[in-house]
């Protein structure tokens, strides 16, 4: 039997036996084998990998802002040489347009993300799938992926009507110190408007890697986020076998 390095680095992680599983052939890399051979491997689809990604959009609530520091100026207290240099920083955020995929920001005027998109950078949202139930895995073999897009201040009524404050503040109960209007920072609500999509879905002979239309992003419904399950959320190894492509076993359930 030939195995795929990715998948059998997997296996060990896991401390199961070669004999134990049946692993698909290396002619699968990058392509699904016909339905006689599947055998249980499959590459997700676009339309599938959208699904997932916009699943750990939902469940997922802390991701990295990405932006490019400008031309330095007279007021700014920063080394010279970083202009045009990436920062990455931890941020907030909330799923509170499940209709559009566009994910809501509580934006701190005065954070380095913000300061720098408010003197012409451009912005990427990156996160990644943090399963409940990891057991020992391999992280390369896990959902991650990128918005890249630009922010839009959120209207008045907007706020209003789509319950904006709520919805943050059930993600990020500490959100409620610094929401518009507090007298410690100033703040406002802005939504990333997804232009692009990157996703990676694990290890490339089992999972989509590329870029995800903007039609697919925006066209899942929540019904599909709902139904939808990453590998982890579920206790046990049968939500981790299938995603990470070992198929079927001589011994369904596994206890690691």
């Amino acid at each position: 039997m030939e195995f795929q390095l990715p998948l059998l680095l997997s296996l060990l992680t896991f401390g199961l036996t070669v004999s134990a599983l049946q692993l698909p052939s290396p002619e699968y890399i990058f392509a699904n084998p016909k339905p006689e051979h599947a055998a249980g491997f499959k590459i997700p689809t676009v339309h599938e990998s959208a699904v997932q990604a916009r699943r750990v959009l939902n469940l997922e609530t802390i991701g990295t802002l990405s932006t490019v520091f400008p031309s330095a100026h007279s007021a700014e207290k920063r080394p010279q040489d970083v202009e045009g240099t990436p920062i990455g920083l931890m941020d907030y955020f909330g799923d509170c347009e499940p209709g559009t995929g566009n994910p809501t920001i509580l934006a701190i005027s005065i954070a380095t993300s913000f300061k720098n998109v408010a003197a012409g950078s451009n912005i990427t949202l990156s996160l990644r799938w943090h399963a409940p139930y990891q057991r020992p895995y391999s992280a390369a073999a896990v959902p991650r992926f990128s918005l890249i897009g630009h922010l839009e201040e959120l209207t008045a009524e907007e706020v209003r009507d789509q319950n904006v404050a709520a919805c943050f503040v059930k993600y990020h109960p500490d959100a409620a110190a610094w929401l518009p209007g507090n007298r410690i920072h100033e703040s406002k609500w802005v939504r990333l408007v997804v232009e692009d999509v990157y996703w990676i879905g694990g290890f490339g002979d089992r999972a989509y890697i590329g870029w995800i239309p903007l039609s697919e992003w925006q066209n899942v419904t929540e019904k599909e986020i709902e139904d939808c399950r990453l590998p982890g959320e579920k206790s046990g190894w049968a939500s981790w076998k299938s995603y990470l492509g070992f198929g079927q076993t001589d011994q369904e359930t596994i206890e690691l």
